[in-house]
């Protein structure tokens, strides 16, 4: 079987598994197959498209694993989820599941970019827990294999540490200057539409923290003047409405790019037409067209990096070449974090539910912490506790 007939790019991409009875009486869902009880679960969140499309990749990578052993859902076991985080961890052969975004109805697709971070493996867990509580309710499965599992608090309460995928602030202030670049003479008027697009989507990504969708979804008068004031209108996660400030630099931005699309600076309250455009200058850009233009952009900036710097920035050009469009949202919080920005904006900005969610993004505590450890040493060189940051006067004890 090729990997396009594997992988055909539809919700009901297992009907041809044999093995499609329904499990058991006392089915609460209209379903005949694993895909269809799946797409009832999906239905719950018809009001909430970013989250349904999250949760359906993450069930179709479990439904695809388990029709390459010709298994259903009811046939999951606790030792299976073993097994499956591993092939998260590194879906192999890569041929089948790997590969660059395209759309689903491409032989093409595959369900993964890359193998999946710790991070990422535990929200797929997280998720398909859910899943499998809700299918039991449903009576399309008799058990939930996630409630076995005695380190289930530690891997699917999702709690995680502080936010490591950003861009410490020297490595951006480069990045910035890199985009800030001129064009070189006799540039194309398309290389330079390009140019300053690009431009335009790392500013607005650093400085409003979008997730890419909002980027995406982002109008013209989304941004509106109140009493002098600037700010931006959005619907984010979860279909949250919100309100955020707009700093002078954003509208900097904003005027820039509207005068190279022929428009005047500002936008009016009736122009809803998309803030970030394809090659005509109309057209508004998908999610995965967007995700590409950064990824695009994160690539060439790391090659040229490694140009001009050589061996002595292979840490920076990492990272670089690391980095997702997720980064430049983690990297707009944690610079504004460290700028003092209070907690209760910080989350407002953020828009996260929860406080603790965004006490991630405070480095402050572990650059203390660091300073205070370094007093501890060795006492080569230098008198026990000799410390920059020592208090002053202080008695020794």
């Amino acid at each position: 079987m090729t990997p396009g007939e594997v992988f055909s790019a539809t919700s009901t991409v297992l009907k041809r598994r044999p093995n499609e009875a329904v499990p058991h009486q006392g089915l609460h869902i209209a379903a005949g197959t694993d895909a269809e009880a799946v797409a009832r679960w999906l239905e719950e969140y018809r009001a909430s498209p970013r989250t349904r499309r999250a949760y359906r990749r993450e069930a179709q990578r479990l439904l695809l694993w388990l029709a390459e052993q010709g298994r259903g859902l009811d046939a999951m076991r606790r030792e299976d989820l073993d097994a499956f985080e591993a092939f998260l961890a590194d879906p192999r052969p890569a041929e089948r599941w790997v590969g660059p975004v395209r759309p689903r109805q491409d032989p093409r697709w595959r369900p993964f970019r890359g193998p999946l971070s710790p991070a990422s493996r535990r929200q797929s867990l997280v998720i398909l827990q859910g899943m499998f509580a809700w299918l039991v309710e449903a009576g399309w499965v008799r058990h939930n294999p996630f409630r076995l599992m005695r380190d289930k608090r530690r891997r699917l309460d999702n709690r995680q540490g502080g936010i490591e995928r950003y861009l410490e602030r020297p490595l951006w202030n480069w990045l910035w200057e890199w985009l800030n670049r001129p064009a070189e003479e006799g540039a194309s008027p398309r290389h330079r539409y390009e140019l300053a697009r690009r431009r335009l989507v790392f500013g607005f990504a650093y400085l409003l923290a979008p997730r890419i969708g909002e980027m995406s979804a982002a109008r013209m008068n989304d941004f509106q003047r109140r009493e002098g004031r600037w700010w931006w209108s959005v619907v984010g996660k979860g279909d949250k409405a919100a309100r955020i400030p707009v700093p002078p630099d954003m509208m900097t931005l904003l005027g820039e790019w509207r005068l190279a699309l022929g428009l005047a600076a500002e936008p009016s309250p009736d122009d809803a037409s998309p803030l970030l455009r394809a090659l005509d200058g109309r057209r508004g850009l998908g999610d995965n067209r967007l995700y590409r233009l950064i990824r695009e952009g994160f690539r060439q900036a790391a090659d040229a990096l490694e140009h001009e710097a050589g061996e002595t920035a292979q840490g920076e050009v990492l990272r670089l070449r690391q980095a997702t469009p997720h980064w430049l949202r983690h990297t707009a919080l944690t610079h504004q974090a460290q700028a003092g920005v209070e907690l209760r904006y910080l989350a407002a900005t953020a828009r996260h539910s929860r406080l603790d969610t965004t006490t991630r993004y405070l480095h402050a505590e572990d650059e203390a912490w660091h300073r205070q450890q370094a007093r501890h040493g060795l006492g080569v060189g230098r008198p026990a506790g000799d410390d920059d940051d020592r208090d002053e006067g202080r008695e020794p004890l």
